[in-house]
Order: structure tokens, then sequence, then C-alpha cells
């Protein structure tokens, strides 16, 4: 097994842990039995269990980011790029249901991690619909006036809170796809500019 593949594997045994135990209630032991290694040879890759939280955030929120700049590349018009980001955003707390829960509860709950961690793969993957707001505006598709380091936190926070309700609900009245499609429809109604 490579060493890449290794690193691997205790990220995702660690993302299992952590949704199903609680970042706190969670040990390095228990990462180890569930990536099938000894209790050391995590300590080969990751300095303690914060520094695995941290890993599992710049990592895997730099898949995400991969691939939503890849779809959003293949669309030239603005709004149908925020409709991706939105739709993609939903989708990867559906898919990767464990996943959504660390980035949505554990993190929030970890005060050193808040305090200390700069959050620069937070800020590239959010910075993503600012850039698709400059576009839209130099386009004259969005309104001039809409701030979009504003604009990105407040559809960012509208989907986090979304996506919070849908995985601590198990009776949702709607869909994910539902949730984002209408997000969008929200989000433009506010942004786009009235040619009438």
């Amino acid at each position: 097994m490579r060493i890449s593949d290794k690193h691997n594997k205790i990220i995702q045994a660690a993302i299992k842990v952590f949704a199903q135990k609680g970042f706190f209630s969670a040990r390095i032991s228990d990462i180890a039995k569930k990536a099938k290694v000894a209790d050391g040879t995590i300590y080969l890759y990751f300095n303690n269990k914060y520094d695995i939280l941290i890993s599992i955030f710049e990592e895997e929120i730099g898949k995400i980011i991969v691939e939503v700049k890849r779809l959003i590349d293949q669309e030239e018009d603005p709004r149908k790029m925020l409709e991706i980001f939105a739709m993609e955003h939903m989708r990867m707390i559906k898919d990767r249901r464990n996943l959504a829960e660390v980035l949505q509860m554990e993190l929030r709950q970890s005060n050193k991690f808040m305090k200390e961690y700069r959050n620069t793969k937070f800020i590239e993957y959010i910075d993503i619909v600012s850039m698709i707001i400059h576009k839209g505006q130099k386009m004259s598709i969005f309104r001039k006036d809409v701030m979009p380091g504003v604009a990105k936190r407040a559809m960012f926070g509208a989907l986090d809170e979304t996506a919070r309700l849908w995985i601590l609900s198990p009776d949702n009245q709607y869909t994910i796809e539902e949730a984002a499609k209408q997000i969008s429809m929200i989000f433009l109604g506010g942004i786009e500019q009235n040619n009438s």
C-alpha cells in the first residue's frame, strides 16, 4: 500500500468515525480500527485528532472545489453557474452524508478549529460564488449594487442552513434537489437586473 493510499484510508475512516461518534468522543484507536491500521500508524501521517479534522476539511473541500469549477467552466450563463453551485453543494450533502455531518456539526463545535484554522479552502469555495456574481455584473445580468462579498456569504448561508436541517431531520418535506432549485430561484430573484 502506497503512503498516499494509507493517508486517504485514514481520512475516510475518520470521516465515518467522527460522523458516528462525534469529534470529541472519537478516539485515535477508533479511527485506526475503522482504517484497519495500528494506532501508531495514524501518528506517521497526523499529529493528533485535530490535525485529522483539518486534513478532512482541506482535502475533501479541495475535491469539491475541483468538481464544482469543472462543471461551472462548461457554462457561460452566470445564472446557470449559480444553479450548478447550489445543486452540487446540496448533492454533496446527500451523496456524502458522513462528510456532510462532519463539516456541518463537528467543525462548528470545535472552537479551537474555528479560532485557529484560517479556512483557506472554505474561502476558496465560497469565492466561486463571488466570481460568478462579478461575471454576471460585467455582463449586466446581475445588479451592480450587489456586493459579491456579502452575496457569497448570503447564498452559502442559505445552502448551509438548509443542508443542516436536511441532515438533522429524518422526515424531509422536500428533496435536496428541490431545496437547491428554491434557493437558486430566491437568490437570483434578488440579484438579477430588472430589465422591464
